[in-house]
């Protein structure tokens, strides 16, 4: 007897790849790794983009339902040229992340310079302008995501130091003012022979369920033919974010559409993006191979179930 297929948890958009380098006004090698978020009814998103000399630029898209995207004719953002932050964005700006909160957005976005990589951060109101704030993390770092609201009077991030010693596991710090960073201690580490192992990192920013904040992370396992990012899911307790109340065992994602296996980084799925929506769903949205821009859907409660029924150890 043939065995029923089970329907996956996220279920991809019958029309992706959902953004392309041949949908952008200005020339680029790839679309990927994306921060969305809606504002006034619309969806954007920031996208990183290599231009022809190889290093990233942020450009923007703008949609109605979340899937169709028009992009603006010029980038969104682009490497510093003056200031403290020209000699740390001097390589690329890249993985901008979208976090609301107190009426605006904080993007945090990683830095690529000859120091290494740290991350940076500015913030919008209207996505129209942008101020950097402060770089506020020192190298080797990226992968920052901060959570939409403040837990005692403070800011909180979940981060990934760019190295092996921990090894490459998601950290959480805190902050009073976005700038000065501390407390800060490892919450999620890679599971040795797991789809994992090699290491974990913030994806999306989280987003509040009534069971705890929903956080969508990426996971690598190392193989013979090179490394596979896939993603994950993590439940963070509504009061206190450092305290994890399930991790799932299993991915929620990996690369399977040709768009995904081959491509300027082969057999990657990297989110930067998902969006909660009223009918309890939520959009996520993923760069394919580094080279193209994806989306598809979940039911947010089947993601909680299981971080909660089929949970392994965080640490």
């Amino acid at each position: 007897m043939k065995a029923k297929r089970v329907a996956p948890l996220v279920q991809r958009y019958k029309n992706n790849p959902i953004l392309t380098r041949d949908d952008v006004p200005y020339p680029v090698g790839t679309v990927h790794n994306a921060g969305v978020v809606k504002h006034n009814d619309r969806y954007i998103m920031l996208f990183r983009s290599h231009t022809h000399n190889g290093r990233s630029i942020i450009g923007k898209a703008e949609s109605r339902d979340g899937f169709s995207f028009e992009v603006h004719p010029e980038p969104f953002l682009t490497p510093a040229t003056g200031g403290v932050f020209s000699e740390y964005e001097a390589f690329g700006v890249e993985d901008l992340r979208i976090t609301p909160i107190e009426g605006e957005y904080l993007l945090t976005y990683s830095a690529y310079s000859r120091h290494g990589v740290r991350i940076a951060l500015a913030r919008t109101r209207d996505f129209e302008s942008v101020e950097r704030v402060s770089l506020i993390t020192q190298a080797d770092l990226r992968n920052v995501v901060i959570f939409p609201q403040k837990f005692d009077g403070r800011y909180v991030r979940l981060d990934r130091p760019h190295s092996e010693i921990t090894p490459w596991s998601i950290w959480i710090s805190y902050s009073p003012d976005l700038v000065h960073w501390g407390d800060s201690r490892m919450v999620l580490k890679p599971v040795p022979y797991h789809w994992d192992e090699m290491k974990v990192g913030p994806g999306a920013p989280p987003f509040r369920t009534d069971a705890g904040w929903m956080h969508i992370y990426h996971g690598v396992f190392q193989t013979m033919a090179g490394a596979v990012y896939r993603l994950g899911v993590a439940l963070h307790d509504l009061d206190d974010p450092a305290k994890i109340l399930g991790v799932s065992d299993q991915w929620i994602l990996q690369p399977e559409d040709p768009w995904e296996v081959s491509g300027y980084v082969p057999n990657v799925v990297f989110t930067c993006g998902a969006v909660p929506e009223d009918d309890g769903t939520v959009k996520i949205y993923w760069g394919g191979a580094d080279t193209v821009m994806c989306a598809g859907t979940a039911r947010i409660d089947d993601l909680v179930q299981l971080c909660l029924t089929a949970p392994r150890q965080p640490l």
